[in-house]
């Protein structure tokens, strides 16, 4: 088995890149129910909010069939979890 990376896993890595690397988290909080249901979601991920406005929040899947969490390698907080209204 080959441990390369196909060229549209590069090809996404450098787009994610581009718009990630160097920015800075400058908030975050939990989609309020209200929000969720908006996005046709029944959990509330959290939002991380960036220095250039934009923001991110992870989902269940590609399709955005639910708000989804987040595994880290912080060893107090190994997942941030979903709320659910």
């Amino acid at each position: 088995m080959t441990n390369q990376k196909s060229s549209n896993e590069n090809s996404w890595e450098k787009r994610i890149a581009k718009s990630l690397v160097g920015r800075k988290i400058v908030d975050i909080r939990y989609l309020s129910a209200e929000e969720a249901d908006s996005c046709g979601f029944y959990n509330q991920p959290i939002c991380l909010f960036l220095d250039n406005g934009e923001w991110i929040m992870p989902m269940r899947d590609d399709e955005g069939n639910d708000g989804g969490a987040m595994a880290t390698s912080y060893k107090n907080l190994s997942t941030i979890p979903v709320m659910r209204g």
